[in-house]
């Protein structure tokens, strides 16, 4: 993003002159375009989807990111799934006025909210089955998508206290499940362990692209006076409009990033901090991100879950005169790994040798100890001896780690069976997830470069230079990009420039690499964290980029990097339609690398091959018949390929369909002959 985005406050549209400006578009019930009842050819077409005319996932044949209801709205949007595990945010008063879980009611009564949910733009967008469809948050000024989100609530509601593994597993699935049908993810949870919950997901979460909010409330977000609201609401602007591929918390207009965080306060709605790293994000009249701090995955490869965690970890606190029997007894087995929380900057007592005889045997036998400091702020360091002594018999630094990142690190790293001892001793040290800092090499300044602009232009003040930055180095970038230029772009970053900036249609430099077709290009931008799922103002990823061009190599390297198709299944089908109608093989071909479902129907339910009999465009009908598509789809008049060859009398086409029908009726016949005839 080049600057703040403007002011995100949210807007009822009881207002008639915002109200006009949305689209009338609705879903008709059931699907049913016409309204009439459903002939039995059009029962396949409809197999897909619900009794409410929304899409069900399980039955698709091509994962996507698909847009709700069976007309895409013209409006841009924005899809977010709220995973509500429970907590103090979505509590309700009894006939007592004491709080409790109410299960099953938190998404009614949002609906009625109409600071949570647009029934204006609901009902336009899904007509009669508004009460069925995801919930809308009302207009957000300055930011350019509507966010649609679906509330999935767990049964039971679980108070944080009891959250353990199994329920991080839980979470993990439930997202991966998801992940390619929404665009962000939202997490209602209670406060009280919240920070193990994040930083606990965000090593279970590799390859993250997406964004990934934890959020409650001190007080339930139906009570008169509360934080639950602005939390809630908070974190779906920033899920479903910015790309920030991390697990983070939001709470009291900051977002953290999750293995950074820590709950400081049981009384104040300002409950957490990241001590050693600042907020990622602050909400306050602007949005304003610090795309610098984002801890961006460089591994060229999908996202997944690691569902395994080593429970046989645990925290232990030193305090003055701790007993020998204590700490044996804690680090007997089946203990694999602990956090040892000394004094100060990592600090133990050298007196006493028989705690540290203690550890030195752990150590020997494989137990990984983790030496964190017991402050908030600071991280251990080898400043002094006592510190130093804890290294030398095996015990690994954790500099600025929480305690609770500390843990959940442990946990993952001992449970990677592939990984041998050395290995997950060096893993506990690197930065995997953006939990610790370590020190970096100096970087070249980044005003280094602008400064000469600067002094040419006579600006001097603060605000002058960092507009001069985010104009001149995106520029730079893409100018790199065209020119297929790797080292410049090295360069570039070394001064200081964001390869993931976006440009004033919120396109980033791979999207301009994607449309070049410069695969060294397209490469190096991956290996540098730029993230495949952001969407210009033109709602295009550099996936789609990469198909419009048809750049093969480009699109199967997306795919493996986790870049999926996105929108509407049956823009995809009129997409693959047109195609077809130009005869352009190769970019049907494009598609199908990408994920596509070559036989997808249009909104008219025509597939592809239809397109290509009509047009007598035998070389897209070669290629469709090749990958096997379905010969005889029909459309909403109950028409196949061949009949739209008959109708148009394009020999060709009818020749070469009724061969190969012709073909599969003596392929079936052969499936259905006795077992006798096989052996003969």
């Amino acid at each position: 993003m080049n600057g703040p985005s403007k002011m995100p406050k949210i807007i009822p549209t009881n207002d008639a002159k915002l109200v006009n400006q949305q689209p009338a578009i609705s879903t008709p019930t059931n699907g049913n375009p016409s309204g009439r009842s459903e002939a039995p050819w059009k029962r396949k077409q409809l197999e897909h989807v619900n009794a409410d005319g929304s899409l069900d996932l399980s039955k698709l044949s091509m994962r996507r990111n698909s847009s709700y209801g069976r007309i895409p709205s013209e409006t841009q949007e924005a899809k977010v799934l709220v995973i509500y595990t429970g907590g103090t945010i979505g509590m309700m008063r009894n006939e007592k006025h004491a709080l409790e879980p109410r299960p099953n009611e938190f998404v009614r009564k949002i609906r009625k909210y109409p600071n949570m949910h647009d029934d204006v733009y609901a009902s336009k967008r899904f007509g009669e089955t508004k009460n069925m469809a995801p919930l809308v948050l009302p207009y957000v000024e300055g930011q350019h998508r509507r966010i649609l989100y679906q509330i999935t609530e767990y049964e039971p509601l679980l108070d944080s206290s009891n959250m353990g593994v199994s329920d991080w597993v839980r979470i993990a699935t439930n997202i991966q499940q998801s992940y390619e049908f929404f665009d962000g993810f939202v997490i209602l949870h209670g406060t009280d362990t919240m920070a193990y919950t994040a930083s606990a997901l965000s090593f279970m979460f590799e390859n993250l692209g997406k964004t990934v909010i934890i959020t409650g409330s001190q007080i339930p977000i139906f009570e008169t006076r509360t934080d639950g609201k602005d939390n809630f609401t908070s974190a779906l602007i920033l899920a479903g409009n910015y790309i920030i591929p991390e697990v983070c918390i939001f709470f009291n207009s900051r977002l953290f990033r999750g293995n950074r965080t820590i709950k400081i306060s049981c009384e104040s709605l300002d409950a957490f901090n990241s001590p050693n790293t600042a907020p990622l994000a602050k909400m306050g009249i602007n949005v304003e991100i610090d795309f610098r701090l984002i801890f961006r995955s460089c591994t060229m490869e999908k996202f997944m879950v690691h569902t395994k965690l080593a429970e046989n970890v645990g925290l232990l606190r030193l305090f003055p005169s701790i007993s020998i029997g204590t700490v044996k007894a804690f680090l007997q087995p089946p203990m694999t790994g602990i956090v040892l929380q000394t004094y100060g900057a990592g600090n133990f007592p050298t007196s006493r040798a028989d705690l540290i005889d203690i550890l030195r045997e752990a150590t020997a036998r494989g137990v990984l100890i983790v030496n964190c400091t017991q402050c908030n702020e600071g991280s251990v360091c080898e400043l002094y001896e006592t510190g130093r002594l804890l290294q030398d018999i095996g015990i690994i630094p954790g500099y600025d780690m929480t305690p609770e990142a500390a843990l959940a690190k442990l946990a993952y790293v001992l449970s990677k069976e592939g990984w041998d001892h050395e290995m997950r001793m060096l893993m506990m040290k690197s930065n995997l997830r953006g939990e610790l800092s370590r020190e970096r090499n100096p970087e070249m300044q980044e005003y280094d470069l602008i400064d000469a602009v600067a002094r040419t232009l006579q600006l001097t003040s603060t605000k002058e230079l960092h507009q001069l930055k985010s104009t001149l180095f995106p520029a730079m970038v893409n100018s790199a990009v065209i020119a297929g230029d790797v080292s410049k772009l090295s360069n570039l970053k070394g001064y200081g420039a964001d390869l993931s900036v976006e440009n004033y249609d919120r396109r980033t430099a791979l999207h301009v690499a994607c449309c070049e077709g410069n695969f060294d290009v397209v490469q190096y931008l991956l290996q540098h964290g730029v993230a495949v799922h952001v969407r210009d103002r033109y709602d295009h990823t550099p996936l789609m980029d990469a198909i419009l061009h048809d750049h093969h190599q480009i699109i199967g390297l997306l795919v493996k990097c986790g870049a999926h198709l996105t929108g509407s299944i049956r823009a995809i089908g009129e997409s693959l339609c047109n195609a077809a109608a130009k005869n352009l093989p190769n970019r049907l071909e494009s598609y199908r690398i990408a994920g596509a479902d070559l036989s997808q129907e249009d909104t008219c339910g025509r597939t592809a091959l239809h397109m290509a009999a009509m047009h007598g465009n035998m070389a897209a009908l070669r290629y469709l018949v090749k990958k096997e598509v379905e010969i005889d789809a029909v459309d909403y008049l109950g028409l196949t390929p061949l009949d739209y060859a008959i109708k148009l009398n394009t020999t060709p086409v009818i020749d070469f369909l009724l061969q190969k029908n012709a073909r599969r009726g003596e392929e079936i016949d052969g499936d259905t002959k006795s077992p006798d005839s096989f052996e003969s």
